[in-house]
């Protein structure tokens, strides 16, 4: 992909091989989380990378100019965006010129591959959603980690979807599923869904072992590391699946579709835990930045695509 630009710092960091890790911007916008909670997940993560060396790299749209790191200026604009970019809507974001364009999981893998840089640390990943053999909703999240050599540190898929149907979706594309300190998948607010994972790892230098192994027999695209929400902010999944069935149904009813069911599904999630949700939410983001860092360090200066040297 041609035409993205790197901030200054992350461009020195590449040069330096310094470890940087991928931020996207959508969960720091006012439509992945409200504000002020979107400021504080944005300052945490950040902080939390910093604090373990690495340098932060938010990505997104600027002015129809896809970009990877912004400036504290930039990045205050983005938390008031409100247009939000997948994979497939990169080229017309540039093509006409979008103001603020927040990135989801699949664009930002696109853009963190293209800037050549192999981690990318979010809150949870979308997948398979609930009734899918009714609306054939499949984030594009799933098919993107197919195409693009990065890391993607993730609390597991986000609960409102399928996980089971989530899960056997990776396994047929062959996305290797690793969980940290884990053998079950995170169900993003919960920290066990009950379904088996086929590996498990204890440390990111572990993790960046994988990775390496995996690209260097060949394999072309990312893998999904599976970190679960701090103990201390989970929410079990026992006394989440009733609000969630409650939710879909009424999302249903409401005819709400595509891109909205996710944030619709969220916000009734939030507002029957009194707000501990918003907290295991910025509390996930912030764990899964810093272990974000600490592989994109135990990955030894090699990027996604080539092995070629890239940064660490």
């Amino acid at each position: 992909m041609s035409g993205v630009r790197c901030s200054d710092e992350v461009a020195e960091a590449i040069a330096q091989h310094r470890p940087v890790v991928a931020l996207e911007s959508t969960i720091f916008s006012t439509l992945g989380l409200p504000t002020p909670h979107n400021v504080d997940a944005q300052a945490r993560c950040e902080a939390a990378i910093r604090a373990a060396g690495a340098v932060p790299a938010m990505c997104a749209v600027l002015d129809g100019e896809p970009r990877v790191g912004l400036t504290p200026a930039e990045v205050g604009r983005v938390l008031q965006g409100e247009v939000k970019v997948a994979e497939r809507d990169l080229g017309a974001a540039v093509a006409t010129g979008l103001a603020v364009g927040v990135t989801t999981v699949s664009a930002t893998l696109a853009l963190c591959s293209a800037a050549g840089l192999a981690v990318f640390a979010t809150g949870g990943m979308g997948g398979v959603h609930r009734g899918v053999s009714e609306s054939g909703d499949v984030s594009a999240d799933v098919w993107a980690l197919t195409r693009h050599r990065v890391v993607l540190v993730t609390a597991g898929a986000k609960a409102v979807l399928d996980l089971a149907r989530t899960l056997e979706l990776l396994e047929s594309l062959s996305v290797p599923v690793i969980g940290l300190g884990t053998s079950e998948l995170p169900a993003f607010y919960s920290r066990s869904s009950g379904l088996a994972l086929p590996h498990r790892v204890e440390t990111a230098a572990e993790v960046a072992q994988v990775a390496q192994a995996s690209w260097a027999m060949g394999w072309g695209g990312g893998l999904v590391l599976a970190n679960p929400v701090p103990a201390e902010a989970e929410v079990p999944s026992s006394e989440l699946e009733p609000v969630i069935v409650a939710a879909v149904a009424e999302a249903r009813a409401a005819a709400v579709t595509g891109p909205a069911v996710t944030p619709f599904l969220l916000a009734r999630v939030v507002e029957a835990t009194g707000g501990r949700g918003l907290g295991a939410n910025v509390a996930l983001a912030e764990h899964n930045a810093a272990v974000g860092a600490e592989i994109a360090t135990a990955l030894g200066g090699r990027d996604g695509r080539s092995g070629h040297v890239a940064f660490a």
